[in-house]
């Protein structure tokens, strides 16, 4: 066996940041600032990461809110029927800071403040990531890294189980019977079909997007990923609050059919709910309109999880601020200090001890914007160095064996599951009719 060894690191708390009231929006911004423009900030990549919730290519990172803490919600539910999480990440390429600051470091947080009673799927979600081209030998390698870097990153295997989904044939077979009771154009209001391809494209233009674009797969994106939650009567989904179409359309297939299908006052499927979670919008270093994106052009225009400390120094010395002096938090007149500021904050979070960005700016007032660069660095290597020697650790092929560990993780992951996915499924058959003779 080829245990994960604990990786000392901070839970990323919640993030209390400044709304952008109307008035604010419209005020003129000191000269020297970098004020994003509207043009700018409508671009395709600046759009919102998945998943998925948490089924998108890369973790959705769009939700500032300042919602109560994950333990107190989990808490103030009705546990006399435990509840079941259930979330999913696309393995395809490799996670960058916002990735992990927006997303994977609320999954750990969740694995160790929610009720013993609570069942986690995490799932890395393959039949997803098919629906747009995808290199063949890429995929495999991005399925083992990104199982690699969640264990990294904290999950828990004997917490929660982690697993790959089409590692488990009842998600594709569910996935079906629930296409067989969503009409069409339930599928034609979603939006998500256009930006994907947009993005895949490299294109700002979603308007420029026909249906001539659209395979199967990807139209019926949604209703797979309303199986993956399904399958395993998730109650509660940790979503991003621009990811709450798929998880609506979600709940209106598990109505229909227990509507049709399931005995009277005795629902098949529970309606799951939305669990809003915390995370942190973290922007491009190159542009601070546009979230950090791993389709970005630019390399440094994000930080990866695998970058060395020099990569990680030298990435943070060339993003674009701005010429004012000192160092402030005002998103509208100075988004890219502001962005140093949240990444800042972020890194320095705990689950029990949240920083925010505005209440830190007044300590590094009145140093200089190199020195400041410096010290986010600094946090920033503090935050992911342990992480990353993990994820080193983990995909070496030495005499501890990496690669079978890996194999065992994602066996006993897929085992577990559709120990769950079997039950579920087959009693779903029964009521469609198609089950035993």
């Amino acid at each position: 066996m080829f245990p994960v060894r604990p990786v000392v690191y901070q839970t990323a708390g919640r993030l209390s940041t400044l709304r952008s009231l109307p008035a604010l929006n419209r005020r003129s911004c000191p000269s020297g600032s970098t004020r994003p423009s509207s043009s700018s900030s409508s671009s395709t990549s600046s759009s919102s990461p998945s998943p998925s919730p948490s089924f998108s290519s890369s973790p959705s990172t769009a939700n500032q809110g300042s919602d109560q803490p994950l333990l107190k919600k989990l808490r103030k539910r009705d546990h006399k029927h435990p509840e079941v999480i259930f979330s999913g990440i696309q393995p395809s390429g490799q996670i960058h800071l916002g990735n992990y600051l927006g997303a994977l470091s609320t999954w750990v947080n969740i694995q160790s403040t929610a009720p013993l009673s609570t069942e986690i799927y995490y799932s890395l979600v393959g039949l997803h990531a098919i629906t747009l081209p995808k290199d063949p030998v890429k995929l495999v390698e991005g399925r083992r890294e990104m199982l690699a870097t969640l264990l990294a990153c904290g999950i828990d295997v004997e917490r929660s189980c982690l697993y790959f989904q089409d590692m488990v044939p009842q998600h594709a077979e569910l996935a079906w019977i629930l296409n067989c009771i969503t009409p069409v154009n339930k599928l034609k209001n979603m939006t998500t079909w256009k930006s994907k391809i947009a993005t895949f494209k490299n294109s700002a233009d979603e308007e420029s997007i026909s249906e001539t674009d659209l395979h199967l797969g990807l139209f019926a994106y949604p209703v797979l990923q309303a199986a993956d939650i399904l399958l395993y009567k998730a109650t509660m989904i940790p979503v991003g609050e621009d990811q709450q179409q798929h998880l609506e359309l979600a709940r209106e297939i598990a109505d229909t059919f227990n509507h049709r299908f399931s005995p009277k006052n005795k629902p098949f499927f529970p309606a799951p709910q939305a669990l809003i979670t915390p995370s942190k919008r973290i922007l491009s270093l190159r542009n601070a309109s546009e979230k950090m994106s791993k389709s970005a052009p630019h390399a440094s225009s994000r930080i990866h999880l695998t970058d060395s400390s020099s990569m990680i120094q030298s990435k943070l010395r060339s993003a674009i601020t701005d010429s004012l002096p000192g160092i402030t938090f005002d998103p509208v007149c100075r988004p890219g200090v502001s962005n140093l500021l949240t990444i800042l904050a972020a890194c320095q979070s705990t689950p029990t001890n949240e920083v925010s960005p505005a209440e830190i700016a007044g300590g590094y007032g009145n140093m200089s914007m190199k020195d400041f660069k410096l010290e986010v660095a600094d946090a920033v290597e503090s935050r992911i160095g342990p992480i990353r020697s993990e994820l080193d650790r983990l995909m070496q092929n030495g005499l501890e064996g990496g690669e079978e560990y890996l194999r065992d993780v994602a066996r006993k992951g897929a085992e577990r599951a559709e120990r769950r996915a079997s039950v579920v499924l087959a009693q779903a058959k029964e009521l469609v009719g198609l089950g035993s003779i």
